[in-house]
């Protein structure tokens, strides 16, 4: 199928290892219909030719920033405005810090600061250049600023060493772009999703809480977003930022997340409870810092409210659904939660798998409503997302 047909793409190929997929990546875009345009880097030749990326293109490749000749028809400036989107894959640690800078030192990085096309980063790097501070203080910068991030993914490397950094392999960014240029089938719809940990104060200096990230939440937000919905994003303290056009309403405690849940549900197409809550708070939170003044220490703790359950229970009450991350006996539980709590849909993740679930950058789900049962394999969380997305408007139709 065509789907990409009429679709404008201009694809930044930079210096890593990854580059080798490239070819594939465009003949597979060419494959549903795009008409591709690829910017080098001089980073990007020495791992492939731009003689290569012509070829499966069957377009000139652009690689200078001040060639004469294209620069007569002010070329970065028609390829900016081509575009009708601009995907870097592979994105190295380099080429990430100069857009999250707004530099313009070579073809792909004016291409960026000239269009207004949405900007598609595919990361690719070694496992701690990406785990580096400065590299997720960048990301945050680009993700603050609508770019949006197609993984990276975790396994082995080509330096030896493993773990997150890995661009996405090429099927998945394919199913990534048709996703992308997706029909906005949501259009008219708000969804309200929680997303993230909570926090429950011991004292002023203490709390009770969990690993989650706000990864999957955040994720599911971007996918709802490009599908046209109108998207409320209730959050847990987290250290990632928010897609553009969400509006976000931070909370640090249970209680809080509660009362903004019940509020915003009210005017909710669809309700998704991805957060991570807190199921106790302590009974009394001391004034001042709690000091070492025994061997022992006992902490009363009273029940959180429920925020999936009572949202499910409205009168009024929207799609909801709900999330189980489990360490054992993972359907069971979820079928439980799906049937106590009166849900239209759970999904269920096991996160005593390390390389998925909390703070991890891929998931997978099995999705349970009444009738049936649905299994989202394990990938970038920002593909699980899209399908999660997809399969809970197919429910709602």
């Amino acid at each position: 199928m065509q789907e990409l047909q009429g679709k404008n793409i201009v694809l930044g190929v930079t210096g890593g290892i990854a580059a080798y997929k490239a070819p594939e990546f465009v003949r597979r875009l060419k494959d549903h219909g795009a008409d591709v345009r690829v910017v080098m880097t001089e980073g990007a030749k020495a791992f492939i030719t731009p003689l290569t990326l012509q070829a499966v293109s069957a377009n000139p490749v652009s690689d200078s920033l001040l060639d004469p000749q294209a620069e007569l028809a002010m070329g970065h400036i028609e390829l900016a405005k081509w575009a009708d989107v601009v995907i870097i894959a592979p994105a190295t640690a380099d080429t990430l810090a100069k857009v999250s800078h707004g530099l313009a030192s070579d073809l792909l990085t004016t291409i960026c600061l000239a269009t207004a096309a949405p900007i598609v980063v595919a990361p690719a790097m070694n496992q701690q250049m990406w785990k580096a501070s400065a590299t997720q203080h960048n990301m945050d910068t680009l993700v603050s600023r609508g770019v949006t991030v197609w993984g990276p993914g975790v396994g082995d490397q080509a330096c030896g060493d493993i773990g997150a950094g890995r661009m996405l392999d090429v099927p998945e960014l394919v199913e990534l772009t048709l996703l992308f240029f997706q029909e906005k089938t949501l259009g008219g719809q708000h969804w309200v999703i929680t997303a993230g940990p909570t926090r429950e104060a011991i004292d002023p200096v203490r709390y009770i809480s969990n690993h989650s990230s706000g990864k999957m939440g955040y994720a599911i937000a971007q996918a709802a977003v490009n599908a046209g919905a109108n998207v409320t994003i209730i959050s847990g303290p987290v250290s990632i930022s928010a897609p553009a056009g969400c509006k976000v309403i931070n909370v640090e405690s249970a209680e809080q997340m509660h009362q903004a849940a019940m509020k915003q549900s009210d005017n909710a197409d669809v309700f998704i409870a991805c957060a991570a809550v807190a199921d106790y708070r302590a009974a009394d939170i001391a004034p001042q810092k709690m000091k070492k003044s025994s061997q022992d220490m006992s902490i009363s703790l009273v029940r959180n409210p429920d925020i999936v359950k009572d949202v499910a229970a409205k009168a009024n009450k929207p799609f909801v659904v709900g999330f189980a991350a489990e360490t054992q006996d993972v359907e069971t539980y979820a079928l439980g939660k799906l049937t106590s709590k009166k849900l239209d849909m759970i999904c269920a993740n096991d996160v005593s798998i390390a390389t998925q679930g909390f703070n991890a950058n891929q998931n997978a789900l099995t999705v349970f409503d009444k009738d049936s049962s649905t299994e989202i394999p394990l990938a970038d969380k920002a593909m699980v997302a899209t399908q999660l997305v997809k399969l809970i408007a197919e429910k709602r139709s």
